[in-house]
């Protein structure tokens, strides 16, 4: 997976427990069945188990996807000769609305008096530019360009796309920069964009606890996480008028259905909009 698909570590992790999950299933309820000798009926079992423990659909739709490129593994291998699930259709994602803030929100957020200056240079890197968190805990001082006003993102698959951020994530960064200098902390161009505590590259786990802190000063009743402005970065400029293909070349997708699932939440600024400006309504 990591050789030749490019995939990251955690997903590799990811890969290894939903199999470790299946070889268990097979342990537990089919006497130990080989996995070169499973079938399609023994899968169904699993799906149906699955659900029978509430997993969630994305996380069953994951498991199967993990499942059919296994088999499809060992068929390319010469380790079996027939798929036993290549007919199988993976059970059907569910449609959810992705939880976004509010332009009031965000203000609410940005307009706390004592955020230090790396913790607000995340959260206007994230909301300027819309990347994971993965992504900003990898970023290089290097990556950021200034004079451009761009940021070199490092996404999934080994993935490369240049993003554009704002000024008022620029004037974050510098003024990050800025304390880094005096303080006696490492600046050199291929240092870390951001640090812990300890002068090291931070986390994603340390930047989602970080931030969080934030986010419920802030007063955010509802769960929010750094995905959450991704998703609001995603929205509000769609709202303003972005279109939908810079949208996804923004945020990485591969598939502009991916992106789509953003149009429906500006429905409600096109009704206005069209309230308006329609000579019969």
């Amino acid at each position: 997976m990591q050789a030749e698909r490019n995939y990251s570590q955690n997903t590799a992790r990811a890969y290894y427990i939903d199999m470790y999950d299946f070889t268990k299933f097979l342990k537990d309820v089919h006497n130990d069945i080989e996995l070169t000798k499973c079938t399609k009926n023994i899968v169904r079992d699993y799906l149906v188990f699955l659900y029978d423990r509430k997993l969630k659909k994305a996380s069953i739709i994951r498991k199967f996807a993990v499942l059919k490129s296994f088999y499809k593994f060992l068929v390319i291998n010469n380790l079996i000769d027939i798929n036993p699930i290549a007919s199988m259709s993976s059970p059907k994602k569910e449609k959810r609305i992705p939880v976004f803030l509010t332009e009031q929100e965000i203000h609410k957020l940005f307009d706390l008096p004592d955020i230090d200056c790396r913790d607000r240079a995340m959260l206007e890197l994230l909301y300027s530019s819309g990347i994971r968190i993965e992504e900003l805990v990898s970023t290089n001082l290097k990556d950021i360009d200034l004079l451009s006003g761009t940021v070199k993102v490092f996404g999934k698959g080994s993935s490369e796309r240049i993003v554009p951020v704002g000024d008022m994530c620029l004037i974050a960064i510098k003024n990050y920069i800025d304390q880094r200098r005096k303080v006696g902390q490492e600046c050199k161009i291929n240092s870390p964009m951001f640090l812990n505590r300890f002068g090291k590259r931070i986390t994603s786990r340390g930047a989602r606890k970080v931030l969080h802190g934030w986010f419920i000063k802030a007063g955010y009743i509802q769960k929010v996480s750094p995905h959450t402005l991704r998703h609001t970065f995603a929205t509000h400029i769609l709202d303003r008028g972005c279109d939908i293909r810079s949208v996804q070349k923004m945020l990485g997708h591969k598939n502009l259905s991916t992106t789509q699932i953003y149009t429906h939440v500006t429905l409600e600024s096109l009704r206005k909009i069209y309230n308006k400006t329609h000579p019969r309504v």
